[in-house]
């Protein structure tokens, strides 16, 4: 089992205020804005969507912008509100919309807008989309899962992370070939795909999997432990702070993220930046990340697939130097500058006036 110690790593405010000294050139200059960030995840949830509107408000105040996140919008003034949900945040779009008809609104498309939302509550997603002078997508495909009449409202963004302090050099024992899943545990991330898998797996492999994560329910935390307890490749290590899932990722030969929806997941820009080959579920929001042309890919809840590839990962050096290669070409794409540029970008385009 792999031993999770804390090592350091760039605080968020730390890395970003570094970068934001730079002259971001690639937009036009944004003046200075006063930024309403709504997302339904409190403060004190660890939600993809949460990180994300603390990230962006890092990054946009280290920009000369202010920015608060709220989790309700209460019709206050602003120069412009980004909410994360089209369909969560259907009612503070609404309520701005109503209040301040001719000021700036940008809507995010996270996965289950697109894939879920917009098919179970149409008239809700839509009018959402439909209040937006801006679109954000999370990832290059978007646009193929949408209506065509967003088409042209439609940004798309590469969400960032730091680069890891902890070496990639420090990949764990020789007598194992260790394997992550990182991410809450919900039926849309299929957790378990790779302790599933690894029921495929040859007697002789050294591969073992450690899932990190918090689980969405009492289901999914019971799911998780018994198989850690019945499975002698797995181990659930439940949910880990920043630092210590920074270790694990580098001491991991390889990463495996199996969900069945996303809409551009955080992690795939986390693991590229740390040079963490990837294998990833063959959908939109992975492909729109990691490109058509990427050789990780397997389909959807097929744990013989995965465990297909994984042990080639194991057993064939030059595969595993492919993943590592594509991952580091893509690594450049997920910055802190990039996204910042991407944000510039949003608020040019989607500006009144």
């Amino acid at each position: 089992m792999i031993s999770i110690k804390s090592e350091p790593v760039y605080e968020g405010r730390l890395y970003l205020a570094q970068c934001h000294r730079q002259n971001f050139s690639k937009t036009e200059q944004v003046n200075a804005m006063r930024l309403t960030i709504v997302t339904p995840a409190g403060p004190d949830s660890k939600a993809g969507n949460r990180a994300t509107a603390l990230r962006w408000q890092s990054l946009l105040e280290a920009a000369s912008h202010q920015v608060e996140v709220v989790t309700e919008y209460q019709r206050q003034e602003t120069d412009c509100l980004i909410a994360l949900h089209a369909w969560r945040s259907a009612d503070a779009v609404k309520r701005y919309r109503e209040t301040w008809p001719e000021k700036p609104l940008i809507v995010v498309l996270t996965g289950t807008d697109i894939y879920r939302f917009q098919h179970e509550f149409p008239d809700i997603t839509w009018a959402s989309m439909d209040a937006a002078d801006l679109l954000i997508g999370l990832h290059d495909l978007v646009a193929e899962d949408i209506p065509e009449r967003y088409h042209d409202k439609l940004l798309c963004l590469r969400q960032s992370a730091p680069k890891p302090s902890v070496a990639g050099s420090a990949r764990a024992e020789k007598d194992q070939f260790h394997v992550c899943v990182i991410g809450h545990l919900r039926d849309e991330k299929d957790s378990l795909r790779a302790a599933w898998a690894c029921y495929h797996l040859p007697e002789q492999s050294r591969i073992v999997v450690s899932c990190a994560g918090k689980a969405h329910n009492e289901a999914w935390r019971e799911k998780a432990l018994e198989e850690s307890r019945s499975n002698p490749r797995f181990h659930y290590l439940g949910e880990l702070d920043k630092p210590k899932l920074e270790h694990l990722m580098a001491v991991s030969n390889l990463m495996v993220i199996s969900s069945i929806m996303e809409g551009g997941a955080n992690v795939v820009s986390e693991a590229c930046r740390a040079g963490l080959p990837i294998l990833a579920s063959d959908i939109p929001g992975n492909r729109g990340l990691l490109g058509d042309d990427y050789p990780g890919c397997f389909p959807v809840k097929d744990d013989k697939a995965l465990a297909s590839l994984m042990l080639r990962a194991e057993t064939d050096a030059e595969f595993l130097a492919e993943l590592r290669a594509k991952v580091n070409a893509l690594a450049s794409g997920f910055t802190p500058e990039s996204e910042l540029e991407s944000l510039e970008l949003a608020l040019v385009r989607c500006k009144k006036g």
